[in-house]
């Protein structure tokens, strides 16, 4: 890469626009999973609202130093521009490799899954199985229209994106003001014990490990660095205001899924927006949030099919050992290889998820350690980039450094070792899958000194 000013495009880019795109990023398909999961590994309420606080704490920590990163390097390649910055080709490879087996295909599996089990809320298509069928047919069947050209309308994701904030709005008010107490304790008495208690040994790291993926894609915000206008003001605005919108959002539906259900009552639940409709104003109600459930989680995945796609296709065509998923087909205009690629690791997940029987849990113990390890090694760039690039404009300027990037530093590592020690065997899959980038690493390495010799 050069200079990566040379790298800046059309700065037409505002705050507003900054807060929307990492808002609509954000606020997904996964709060609506999430909580029933947190509220299973904390053994209270206010220590599900209090690791709720922290995750938007800590997002904001890191994303004061996201802040400084793209506003002194401002680039299309976000974070695989810092990474070859900072420590050079052999990271910055690694890091396309994990994208494409486990960050972005581990993604769009988890996705499916919240899909499948609101799809299976509405319209059951087989026993035990029917989340992972839905999952399936989620993952085959966009990816096949993405690579017949089928684009998703900008419009039609705003529209969705609106929809799921509605969402979130009508939880919010039915959980706090229409749901009797009563009700609330009724459904905490009905939930099963061991759902209350937590899956994975009731552990608060594993709880915050599912609140810091409900936080996850605000630092997409940095492909968005080449584009912004007034830098400086409006990233650094822009991130800080969107955090603040989400935190206090998944709060307060958090709040309303305690007062509505009680700590039990979510922990027992799989389709915890589900039943507190259910509750608050029967079956129709729980069948038009799992309808709204439905539409955003085929939004969300269907937007990481799509940019997971180009992702990879940029990996093909600056390294020669996976050119083929850099061929671009003229008649889709579609990256076509590395769709249909991206679409079969993506359903060899969802069959690792069904054949587990917790496919939404089972894709963040696949995905979490290896995304929070460069997570982690972002915000170690910035110290390196700081030392070795002295000379470079920073407009923005973490302050109290080096503590703020320190401490994100150290919530990424606390991170990395949560989700490994309370993951288990999802775990080191993930791991081992990021491992198996080295062989591949050291024949991209060997092929480039044959052809420069």
């Amino acid at each position: 890469m050069n200079d990566p000013s040379q790298a800046r495009l059309a700065s037409s880019l505002s705050t507003v626009d900054v807060v929307a795109l990492t808002v609509g990023v954000v606020i997904g398909a996964s709060v609506f999973e999430t909580p029933a999961l947190v509220a299973g590994n904390t053994g209270s309420g206010w220590a599900a609202l209090l690791a709720w606080t922290l995750g938007g704490g800590v997002s904001i920590v890191g994303a004061l130093c996201y802040a400084e990163l793209t506003t002194a390097y401002p680039h299309a390649g976000g974070d695989y521009f810092y990474f070859q910055r900072a420590f050079g080709d052999w990271l910055a490879f690694l890091f396309a490799w994990a994208r494409l087996v486990v960050i972005q295909t581990g993604s769009i599996a988890l996705l499916a899954f919240v899909f499948g089990d609101y799809a299976t809320e509405l319209w059951p298509i087989g026993a035990q199985y029917s989340p992972s069928i839905y999952a399936a047919l989620a993952v085959a069947g966009l990816t096949l229209l993405n690579a017949l050209g089928v684009r998703q309308g900008k419009h039609l994701q705003r529209g969705l994106t609106v929809a799921t904030i509605v969402g979130l709005l009508v939880l919010i008010g039915a959980g706090l003001f229409l749901v009797p107490e009563s009700a609330g304790q009724a459904a905490a008495t009905g939930a099963s014990d061991g759902g209350a208690s937590g899956g994975k040994g009731g552990s608060f790291g594993m709880a915050m490990v599912f609140v810091l993926l409900t936080y996850g894609g605000w630092n997409e915000a940095a492909y968005l660095s080449a584009e912004v206008r007034d830098l400086p003001r409006n990233m650094t605005r822009g991130l800080l205001g969107s955090l603040g919108l989400i935190t206090g959002l998944y709060l307060l539906v958090n709040w309303a899924y305690l007062q509505g259900l009680g700590l039990a009552g979510m922990a027992g639940s799989e389709v915890v927006a589900a039943d507190l409709m259910r509750v608050a104003f029967g079956a129709p109600g729980a069948k038009l949030i799992s309808l709204l459930v439905v539409a955003a989680a085929l939004s969300s995945t269907n937007a990481t099919i799509f940019t997971g796609a180009r992702t990879s296709f940029a990996l093909g065509r600056d390294v020669r050992v996976f050119e083929f998923l850099g061929r671009w087909d003229a008649d889709t205009e579609t990256p076509a290889n590395a769709l249909l690629v991206q679409g079969a690791v993506a359903l060899g997940l969802v069959g690792v998820g069904a054949w587990t029987r917790q496919g939404f849990e089972a894709m963040v113990d696949y995905t979490a350690p290896v995304f929070w390890l460069f997570f982690g090694l972002a915000g170690a760039a910035l110290f390196v980039l700081r030392r070795i690039e002295p000379e470079t404009d920073r407009p923005f300027r973490v302050p109290l450094y080096p503590a703020v990037p320190l401490l994100f530093c150290a919530a990424c590592l606390y991170m990395l070792w949560s989700s490994v020690a309370y993951a288990g065997a999802g775990a080191l899959l993930g791991v081992g899958v990021l491992l198996a980038g080295i062989p591949l690493l050291a024949l991209r390495t060997a092929r480039s000194q044959e052809a420069s010799s």
